[in-house]
């Protein structure tokens, strides 16, 4: 049976609504459950595919772990870790699973592992983790397409990366723990994502320390011990939902929002007219749409700059916005693959280079088919139905379901008609592919 999403567009949505835990933060938090021996607690986890993806593979490996999806509460008890083998189809199906691999190396000094599936964003640049295991110690050998790591003894070192990889700051960051001496990571990654890892580290018992420019220094300890610890919420959560009220020229308040991990992006929402505010010490945010939002350039780039995983659902705030503007995509080569969906529905862009498009504000957009092709992409193309004259189906629902947790229920109790289902119950009639063609 395929599943598809589909929206009709019903006006403004308005409402004030509280954020999950970020998906980019719990999947890391449970991987570093692994260089410790007990149960952790960890709270206000996302219910996403992703999740329970990593549930299983963490079970596969000999954890025991409870999931309490109403209260958000997830119990890993590692005491009986012994395997380092990690099931290959668990990590065909998310990036985020190659995540295991040096808090498995920090304990066991060994990790047999397949490179990772999840979206078709552009290159899975592992290489840039590997590298950095080898300059520690690790040495590597592929046998069919298995990759088998290898130390005796993990080395601390001074690590320079050549691009501020969040997987690999945070994988380096966790062999490191456990590593005897002082290891440093040079051109480091500091997404809010890894400075909360940072504290879960931290927590654990490891000594860590963060110094200018994007430097982190850990010097390794002998032992850390389970945790308990509450997931920060998701920014990107916010962002979608933010855009999906711009879009609809409503007003949202999110209580719990953290407005000072979103700041670039949240400029860019004030340079196209829209009202924003913010509460006490940056959290809470109210965003008041306007009636005529201009057109912004922006480029995506590492944090603090405008996130990689915002740029879909922005272009498509930028489609209905008057004016042209330019968007760069600095992190992902194949982060556009939205762009021909939003073509089907009346979108004006075109491409200027790879990583270029220019997007030209219409009238309107319209319904129609359209797939997505990845976590970020489905996001866009359900806001775009929000907006779009007439019906628009999604199909592509997994990777809707492995970025987000209820997002289309949070966006129904705003006021957004939008249902999940059999594709053949939400296709379109023959006389709506009529008025299409």
């Amino acid at each position: 049976m395929i599943e598809g999403i589909r929206v009709e567009p019903v006006g403004p949505l308005s409402g004030a609504i509280n954020l999950v835990g970020a998906k980019n933060a719990i999947l890391v938090t449970m991987a570093a459950t692994l260089l410790t021996s007990g149960k952790s607690v960890i709270t206000n986890v996302p219910v996403s595919s992703d999740v329970l993806y990593m549930i299983k593979l963490l079970e596969s490996l000999g954890a025991q772990i409870a999931f309490d999806r109403e209260l958000k509460k997830l119990e890993i008890d590692t005491s009986a870790i012994v395997g380092h083998q990690v099931d290959p189809e668990i990590m065909r199906k998310m990036r985020a699973s190659i995540l295991v691999v040096g808090p498995l190396l920090a304990r066991f000094g060994c990790a047999d592992v397949v490179f990772p599936g999840g979206c078709t964003i552009g290159a899975r640049p592992v290489d840039i983790h590997l590298k950095a295991f080898k300059t520690m110690g690790v040495d590597f050998h592929s046998i069919d397409e298995v990759l088998q790591a290898r130390t005796p003894a993990l080395r601390a070192q001074r690590i320079v990366l050549e691009y501020p990889s969040v997987g690999a700051t945070e994988n380096i960051l966790m062999a490191a723990t456990l590593t005897p001496g002082t290891t440093t990571i040079v051109h480091a990654a500091l997404e809010p994502e890894v400075l909360d890892v940072i504290r879960v580290l931290k927590k654990m018992g490891a000594q860590i320390d963060i110094e200018p420019p994007a430097t982190i220094v850990i010097n390794g300890v002998s032992v850390l011990n389970p945790v308990v610890h509450e997931v920060i919420v998701d920014r990107l959560e916010a962002g979608s939902l933010l855009l999906a009220t711009a879009l609809t020229g409503g007003e949202l308040v999110i209580p719990n929002a953290r407005a000072f991990d979103l700041d670039v992006f949240l400029a860019k929402l004030q340079e196209m007219g829209h009202t924003i505010e913010t509460g006490a010490q940056g959290i809470g945010i109210r965003l008041i749409a306007t009636k005529r939002p201009h057109a912004v350039s922006f480029k995506t780039g590492p944090y603090p700059g405008f996130p990689t995983d915002l740029q879909a659902p922005m272009v498509v705030a930028q489609c209905l916005a008057s004016g042209v503007c330019d968007v760069y995509e600095t992190v992902f080569e194949n982060r556009f693959l939205h762009v021909r969906e939003l073509q089907k529905m009346g979108a004006q862009i075109k491409f200027i280079f790879g990583d270029k498009i220019q997007v030209k504000g219409v009238e309107a957009l319209y319904g129609t088919h359209v797939i997505a092709s990845d976590i970020r992409a489905s996001c866009a193309l359900v806001l775009a139905g929000l907006v779009a004259q007439g019906k628009t189906v999604m199909t592509g629902v997994h990777h809707w379901r492995r970025g987000y947790d209820m997002l289309d229920q949070k966006l129904a109790w705003l006021g957004a008609r939008i249902v999940i289902g059999p594709v053949e119950q939400l296709s379109f009639t023959s006389k709506e592919r009529e008025i299409m063609i």
